[in-house]
């Protein structure tokens, strides 16, 4: 089954990416996978190998990290993942669905094109 885009009315309302011209939007959402995510499920694992950025649109996800025995919380127009693809390090933290969750995410080549300047020290 294919996998459905996100849509740029989607993208739109996440904070990081408001603020990309329409057209760079409507690019970045075709190349953005959207899916639901059930309770319970880890998105992501630390120290496993970083390949996708995420943005969350709908539900909520727990954010663990064992080295600092921290939690924290992600809410719909919280993004995670880029530490990852930008310095090319493991993830630095577990991620996993409290609630039914929506996410969009992007492969690195993706994350690389658009996404990247949106992380640099000098902007």
């Amino acid at each position: 089954m294919p996998r459905a885009s996100a849509t740029q009315h989607e993208l739109a309302r996440i904070e990081l990416l408001a603020g990309l011209p329409g057209e760079t939007l409507v690019k970045l959402s075709k190349r953005m996978e959207r899916e639901e995510i059930a309770p319970g499920t880890t998105v992501v694992r630390e120290g496993d190998p970083g390949d996708r950025f995420y943005v969350l649109f709908a539900g909520m996800l727990s954010v663990s990290w064992s080295t600092m025995g921290r939690r924290d919380l992600l809410r719909p127009g919280d993004y995670f993942g880029e530490v990852s693809l930008a310095m090319d390090v493991p993830r630095t933290a577990t991620v996993t669905a409290i609630t039914p969750a929506v996410v969009a995410s992007c492969d690195r080549e993706t994350f690389d094109e658009f996404l990247r300047p949106l992380f640099a020290d000098d902007s």
